[in-house]
């Protein structure tokens, strides 16, 4: 075990969480940090990132009207903390502009409708094309939601989730099993975010609108954490299941330089607040990125 390996496996380790990273030049992926970079875990919300780039490679090929606009009643609301999951009237927008919610705020409810636009088989072959073999979608958010609740015996999402989150709680492994849930391993994402980065994932002009859209994420609780300076760009998504906390995204440095981190957590207690665990997601991306740094004499 390499020594920045033993570093980050005691931070994962203080912070009360199993951690799976990898981080990478973006340019040159071979330089990289690892730790146990093909674990297959249940992402959350990071299924998001496969949908978004579908969208935009269907609209390039004209395949999708990127500014159709769809009206979004009470009963297509997906359960979610943010965005359109929380309105109470219909709601018109784009198709472009559901995936800018999905993307910045995790609206699972926009999520939903942009997956039913763009279908699964349309995701499932970005993976395909972008080297992403243990990456699978399976329905997104609304189908996690359905399978948690048959696995938890709950009457609704709401309970379900409380039933997760109560540490007294004796929680089915089907719950954390990849097998039945949006899926994936830090590599996988990682191949992703470089694709994204270095405009191989769709156009110049769609690669744009990807890294605009994850740049604007408003979450700066996790990756960000770790690089609290005005010079640093971070663009992300984050991905949140029971005790499952990760990120994806790319940091980028004021010399230029640029590092996908991918970062996923499973803590130890399924509380719903844990600053330690989220944080711990941004400390452990910044030990890597300045390992790298220094091995690049940078």
């Amino acid at each position: 075990m390499s020594g920045i390996e033993r570093e980050l496996r005691d931070l994962f380790a203080d912070a009360g969480v199993r951690g799976w990273l990898h981080v990478a030049d973006v340019r040159d992926p071979a330089a990289r940090v690892a730790v146990d970079p093909e674990g297959n875990v249940p992402v959350g919300s990071l299924y998001k990132v496969p949908l978004m780039v579908a969208f935009c490679r269907l609209a390039e090929a004209g395949v999708l009207d990127p500014v159709r606009r769809l009206t979004l009643d009470p009963a297509d609301r997906v359960p979610g903390p943010t965005g359109l999951s929380l309105l109470r009237d219909a709601a018109t927008l784009s198709l472009r502009d559901l995936v800018v919610l999905m993307m910045t705020v995790s609206d699972n409810t926009a999520a939903d409708a942009v997956l039913r636009a763009v279908g699964p088989a349309a995701v499932e072959e970005v993976c395909r094309i972008f080297g992403m073999p243990r990456t699978h979608i399976r329905g997104g958010a609304a189908r996690a939601w359905e399978r948690l609740v048959e696995e938890t015996g709950a009457a609704s999402p709401a309970a379900a989730l409380a039933r997760v989150a109560d540490n007294d709680e004796a929680v089915s492994d089907a719950v954390y099993d990849p097998v039945s849930k949006a899926s994936s391993t830090p590599a996988d994402m990682a191949r992703l975010l470089r694709a994204i980065w270095t405009d191989r994932a769709a156009s110049a002009e769609w690669c744009r609108f990807m890294r605009e859209a994850m740049g604007s994420q408003a979450w700066s609780h996790r990756l960000a954490s770790g690089f609290p300076y005005d010079d640093v760009t971070v663009s992300g998504k984050t991905g949140t299941f029971g005790a499952m906390r990760h990120e994806a995204g790319v940091v980028e440095l004021a010399d230029g330089s640029a590092y996908t981190a991918v970062v996923f957590t499973r803590a130890a207690r399924a509380d719903r607040r844990l600053p330690r665990a989220d944080a711990v997601i941004g400390a452990a991306a910044r030990a890597a990125v300045e390992e790298l740094r220094a091995a690049e004499g940078r």
